[in-house]
C-alpha cells in the first residue's frame, strides 16, 4: 500500500486523484489533503477519505474547517509550514503535487529532500525552478513521475537509452480558438475562453490552454523532465486529443501513447508505476475517428514562441514569465484585462526583467515576487480608460 499526500485535493487534478484512490482496491491510502480555501469541498473529502491531516493555506479557512470537523480525529493545519510537514511526514511514500501555480515549488523541494516519490502535476514547479528541482532530485535519487497527460505519454514511450531519441512531440488540442485570427481573438469573452472543447480542467489552466501558454509551460517542463534540448521538442496541434504525445527515434520510428482525454489515466499510472492497474474507466474507441495534426500558429498565439525563447534563455526568466502569466490570467478571470492583454502583460514583464543565473531558491522567489508586482502595476495601467501597453520585445540580460 502507498500512502499519499495530495497537494491541491479540491482542484481538478486533486479530485480525479481521489477518484483513482477510490478505485484502487485498497492499494492507496491518504495521509494528508491540502487545499487553499475550499472549505465545503474539503469537508466532504475529509469525511469520505478520513485523512490524518488536512492543511488549508488560508487561516480563516483552516479555522472554519476545524469547527466543521470537530467530531472527527483529523488534525487541521494551516499555511506553508503545515504543507511542508504534510509532505515530509515519515509515513508518506508519494506526494501528488497538484497545487496551481508557483506555490508548489517549496513543498515539492521539501518532499524531494525527504526522499518522497513525486507525482508531478504542477508544471509551474519545473518552469520556475527546474534546475534546482532536478539537481535536488538527482542528489537523493528521487523519482519524479509526470502526471500531465503529455509528459506521461512521453514517459510511457521512452526506451531505456535516451541516446536513441531524435525528438519528442507534444500534442496540443489547440483549445477553443484553434483557427482563429488576431482580430477574432480580440472579441474573446471570459465565458468563451472557459469552454475547452475536450478537457474538463480548472479555470487557470483552461485559459492557459486557450492562449497556448500551457503548451509553452509544458515545453519547459519537458526540457527538464527528459533532459531534452529545446530544438528537440516539437509541438503539434491535434484537435482530437487522442494521441497525447509521441517520441521519434533516430531510426525514424515514432512511438505514440493514445487514450481518452481523461486525466485519471496518467494519474493512476504515476501512482501505480511500474505496474498498471485494471480500472473501470471508459475505454478509448477509435472506430470512426479521424486524427489530424497541424503546425501551431505562433503569430496568432505568441505565448508558445515566448516560452521557447524564455526557456532557452533560462536563469530567472522562466520564473518571471510564469509569475506574470499567473497574475495576468487572474486579472482576465476577474475581467480586469482583455484576452489579448494577457500576452501583452507577460511579454512586457519579461522584457523588463534583468535575468539572473546561478539561482538558488531565494533568487527564484525574489524574481517571482518582482514579476507579480510589476504585472499588477501594468494591469492597473491597462484598466479601461487607460492607454494601451506598448510592448518591448527585447529581453535584458
Amino acid at each position: 500500500m502507498k500512502t499519499l499526500t495530495i497537494l491541491g485535493s479540491t482542484g481538478s487534478i486533486g479530485r480525479q486523484t481521489l477518484d483513482v484512490v477510490s478505485h484502487a482496491e485498497g492499494r492507496l491510502k491518504i495521509h494528508a489533503l491540502v487545499a487553499e480555501k475550499s472549505v465545503q469541498l474539503m469537508e466532504e473529502q475529509a469525511r469520505l477519505y478520513r485523512p490524518e491531516v488536512i492543511v488549508m493555506m488560508e487561516e480563516t479557512a483552516a479555522r472554519e474547517l476545524r469547527g466543521r470537523l470537530k467530531d472527527l480525529p483529523i488534525r487541521v493545519d494551516q499555511g506553508m509550514e503545515g504543507i511542508i510537514n504534510s509532505v515530509t511526514a515519515q509515513q508518506v511514500d508519494t506526494v501528488v503535487t497538484a497545487l496551481s501555480g508557483r506555490v508548489g515549488l517549496e513543498p515539492t523541494l521539501a518532499a524531494i529532500e525527504a526522499g518522497k516519490m513525486i507525482a508531478l502535476a504542477n508544471k509551474e514547479t519545473l518552469v520556475a525552478g527546474g534546475d534546482l528541482v532536478m539537481s535536488s532530485a538527482r542528489k537523493v535519487n528521487c523519482k519524479i513521475l509526470p502526471v500531465d497527460s503529455e509528459h506521461s505519454a512521453i514517459f510511457q514511450c521512452l526506451e531505456e537509452s535516451s541516446e536513441t531519441i531524435e525528438k519528442i512531440i507534444l500534442t496540443a488540442s489547440g483549445g477553443p480558438f484553434f483557427g482563429w485570427n488576431k482580430e477574432k481573438l480580440a472579441t474573446v469573452t471570459l465565458e468563451k475562453a472557459l469552454c475547452h472543447p475536450n478537457w474538463d480542467m480548472g479555470a487557470k489552466i483552461t485559459i492557459d490552454s486557450s492562449t497556448m501558454m500551457n503548451k509553452g509551460l509544458e515545453v519547459i517542463e519537458a526540457h527538464y523532465l527528459f533532459n531534452m534540448e529545446y530544438d528537440g521538442i516539437e509541438v503539434l496541434i491535434h484537435p482530437q486529443s487522442v494521441i497525447h504525445s509521441m517520441v521519434e527515434y533516430h531510426d525514424g520510428s515514432v512511438l505514440a501513447q493514445l487514450g481518452r482525454p481523461d486525466m485519471r489515466l496518467p494519474i493512476q499510472y504515476a501512482l501505480s508505476y511500474p505496474t498498471r492497474w485494471k480500472n473501470p474507466f471508459e475505454r478509448l474507441n477509435l472506430r470512426g475517428k479521424t486524427l489530424t495534426f497541424h503546425q501551431p500558429d505562433l503569430d496568432t498565439f505568441p505565448a508558445l514562441a515566448l516560452a521557447y525563447h524564455v526557456g532557452r534563455r533560462g536563469g530567472t526568466l522562466p520564473a518571471v514569465m510564469n509569475a506574470a502569466n499567473e497574475i495576468a490570467v487572474s486579472a482576465f478571470l476577474h475581467e480586469q484585462v482583455s484576452y489579448l492583454g494577457i500576452q501583452e502583460i507577460v511579454e512586457k514583464v519579461c522584457s523588463e526583467h534583468h535575468v539572473l543565473d546561478n539561482m538558488d531558491l531565494g533568487s527564484i522567489l525574489d524574481a517571482d515576487t518582482w514579476a507579480r508586482r510589476r504585472a499588477e502595476e501594468l494591469i492597473s495601467i491597462s484598466m479601461p480608460g487607460s492607454r494601451c501597453l506598448s510592448l518591448r520585445r527585447t529581453i535584458k540580460h
